[in-house]
């Protein structure tokens, strides 16, 4: 049997609290006895991120390994196992960064059968050609760190983790539901949204938020009358299909409380609207100064979270090393495999942690909806009769029910955008 690899990336295990708990437990151990039966010229590397030490600030320093080991026994000892037919390499990512600050670290993975290796980047040859690995972090602005290996020289990314992330989990118990624990599958950038979204529906008292669900929802009514009376003002329709609708007026009494309610409604929306167009300015001007501080660049993704930021990595690895043909990565959580028109070949190797997307309501003003996923994964490189194979592998799991009738209705027939998808199987002619 050839040399072969197999990658996998973002484990996060560990972290304060309810972070400690480990969904894919299961699926990482039957993964991890399948390749000790393998045995041979075989090497799994995991890119980073395997451990959540900056989300675990109960304790310090290398007893944060001790602890997590202590929650996930299991799991170490199918890594002791496995190490001992296998070669399982460990490289840093950002979370795990202190792995790469304190030589003990070296020494507890290894009573494990785990190989620690603090290179920002690994290198690989397969049939005479280069596999290039790194975490990835490097390429990020928020958790790139300024001194690589100085314990003390920590990015912006390590304060919004040990403050939010960290924070919460500690808390999470405390709710109506546990949801809080997976705070760290949500972009950076949604965490306020995804919190409102899940006090709407979870934590708030259940007649405020009926009483808040209607009312919401005649918002858009309202919107859609308003906009019908600006219509017959300027005289594009001749009549208000809203406020003049005859099912209405046959409902009595009871249609015109409904009619007058809208018309309240239009007279504060349209107060509001004109109260907006000096605030959007502002917003502007808000935005602008963020930008100027490279804490924002656009709606819904922050500097250096955007695949082309690490396409561009990519590409530069490529420029300056010529003979390497694959280049992968993990850290953003996003697994993609991407061939250039040369056929070299990037790839993402995603998380396994729980992914949670975000879903627009159907109607209303109602807060979006965060729908739970999984994408177990690794990837599977060897030298097949010339030519350099990818192996992708998807490991089916499936989240448990955690979403409310509520918010099954309110975005009832959509769902989260599908996954990128990933080919089976990938040469690349060497």
């Amino acid at each position: 049997m050839g040399r072969a690899y197999y990658f996998l990336s973002d484990l996060h295990l560990g972290g304060d609290g309810e972070l400690q708990h480990c969904d894919y437990a299961d699926a990482l151990i039957a993964f991890l006895a399948k390749l000790a039966d393998q045995g041979g010229n075989v090497e799994l590397i995991i890119a980073g991120d395997t451990f959540g030490f900056w989300e675990l600030t109960t304790v310090e320093g290398p007893a944060k390994f001790d602890a997590i080991v202590a929650h996930h026994q299991a799991i170490f000892d199918q890594l002791k196992e496995t190490g001992e037919r296998i070669t399982i390499t460990l490289m840093v990512g950002n979370h795990d960064y202190d792995l790469a600050c304190d030589p003990a670290f070296a020494e507890k993975l290894a009573a494990y059968n785990l190989r620690l290796d603090t290179a920002i980047s690994l290198r690989r040859e397969l049939a005479g050609k280069t596999l290039w690995v790194e975490h990835g972090q490097q390429a990020d602005p928020f958790n790139a760190s300024p001194d690589y290996g100085n314990r003390y020289a920590l990015p912006v990314g390590y304060f919004i983790t040990e403050t939010i992330v960290a924070g919460a989990s500690r808390l999470s118990a405390f709710g109506r539901g546990n949801w809080l624990k997976d705070i760290r599958s949500v972009a950076t950038e949604q965490i306020p949204d995804w919190m409102a979204s899940n006090y709407f529906y979870r934590e708030m008292a259940w007649p405020i938020r009926a009483v808040l669900t209607v009312f919401l929802s005649l918002a858009t009514v309202t919107a859609i009358a308003l906009l019908a009376t600006i219509l017959q003002a300027t005289g594009a329709v001749s009549s208000n299909f809203v406020l003049d609708n005859a099912l209405l007026r046959s409902l009595g009494f009871v249609g015109n409380v409904f009619i007058a309610i809208i018309l309240v409604n239009m007279l504060i929306l349209f107060f509001m609207i004109v109260v907006a167009i000096p605030g959007l300015f502002v917003l502007r001007d808000l935005v602008k100064t963020l930008r100027r501080f490279r804490v924002s660049t656009g709606v819904g993704e922050m500097e250096g979270m955007g695949r082309e930021t690490y396409l561009r990595r990519a590409r530069q690895v490529f420029a300056e090393n010529p003979d390497t043909l694959v280049y992968l990565f993990g850290h953003t959580h996003d697994a993609f495999l991407s061939r250039e028109p040369d056929g070299r070949t990037i790839i993402n190797l995603g998380t396994w942690l729980k992914i949670l997307d975000r879903v627009p309501v159907r109607f209303g003003y109602l807060p979006a909806v965060y729908y739970p996923s999984f994408r177990l994964n690794y990837f599977h490189i060897a030298a097949e009769d010339g030519e350099i194979v990818i192996r992708y592998v998807a490991i089916p799991k499936t989240p448990e029910p955690e979403l409310g009738w509520l918010q099954r209705l309110v975005t009832l027939g959509r769902k989260p955008p599908p996954p990128t998808p990933i080919p089976e199987v990938t040469k690349i002619p060497v």
